[in-house]
């Protein structure tokens, strides 16, 4: 894994957090990551993140699962074994029409959460990489990977100083 230098900046409270990441994006300084204890519904808009693409996966794997579940029941009744079950004609789309949703859902639902945990690098025995103490239980810390090319006029540090941060720190993680 590629070490990287980051700086960590830490707030008392989410507006402050809020008003710095849109002063450091306004400064032309790229998010890396920020970590609050709940979820704060403006920090999405402030670092401009894009919808996600989770639905369109959901959606593809649903279409494959009803299609799937459409052809393998018409092979199966019309084509491998036809059956005259009281004269009701073979290819039965209402007869299918269960087993596709289940497929459909089962499909769907897998795929989603396969999709995000590979997505999100999340699997059996990961370790913990944290970048603050107290990242998970009650911190508010903004995190920017440290550019020594560009932005040479302006520092990470002294624009997280100038938004108010509590604490700064300067660290080299693995990302």
């Amino acid at each position: 894994m590629p070490r990287k230098n980051i700086v960590v900046g830490t707030f008392g409270d989410a507006e402050s957090l809020v008003r710095a990441v849109r002063r450091v994006r306004a400064e032309g300084f790229r998010v890396y990551d920020v970590y609050a204890p709940y979820p704060i519904h403006e920090l999405d808009q402030a670092m401009a993140i894009r919808r996600s693409r989770l639905p369109m996966i959901t959606l593809l794997a649903s279409l494959l699962g009803a299609s799937a579940a459409f052809t393998l029941q018409f092979y199966a009744a019309v084509l491998d074994w036809p059956l005259n079950v009281g004269g009701k004609p073979d290819n039965s789309t209402l007869a299918f029409t269960p087993i596709a949703f289940e497929l459909t859902m089962l499909f769907g639902g897998l795929a989603t959460v396969a999709a995000l945990f590979l997505r999100t690098r999340l699997y059996p025995g990961k370790k913990e990489r944290l970048v603050i103490q107290g990242q998970t239980d009650n911190v508010f810390a903004l995190v920017l990977r440290k550019q020594d090319l560009f932005h040479s006029d302006k520092n990470e540090s002294e624009i997280l100083k100038a938004t108010g941060a509590r604490d700064i720190q300067e660290k080299e993680v693995e990302l």
